[in-house]
């Protein structure tokens, strides 16, 4: 049998690539890691902002093996329906994408945003340090 997947979030993503704190949780899992392709799109437009080249760019993120979910439908409506209980969180759209995706797949959603802790909703969110 093998290990169930987690999804990753934007930061946690980040967090792998710039090695910063959780990047070696985020590596532990990265064989069995999925993202949705929203939170996909904020790790691009992050590195873009710092002036990383599109070619290194996409190197980077192929190079990881992650696969790409993508925002269809069905995680439109589940991510949509996560706000009455996240906006006090401040929690945006790229958050709520991982979470559905995590629900869909009902699997754990790894980030280093603290303000998950207090998500309420049928998923386990660990936070990253």
């Amino acid at each position: 049998m093998s290990d169930p997947a987690v999804v990753l979030d934007a930061s946690a993503l980040l967090a792998l690539l710039h090695a910063e704190p959780g990047a070696p949780r985020v590596a532990a899992v990265l064989s069995r890691a999925k993202a949705s392709s929203v939170n996909l799109s904020e790790v691009v437009a992050k590195l873009a902002e710092v002036g990383m080249p599109e070619s290194e760019i996409h190197t980077a993120l192929v190079g990881l093996g992650l696969e790409v979910v993508p925002f269809d439908e069905a995680l439109a409506y589940r991510a949509g329906l996560l706000r009455p209980v996240t906006r006090a969180l401040g929690l945006s759209l790229g958050d709520r994408a991982a979470l559905a995706l995590a629900m869909a797949l009902d699997c754990p959603v790894l980030t280093t945003d603290q303000q998950w802790q207090a998500v309420e909703a049928p998923v386990v969110v660990e936070i990253i340090r």
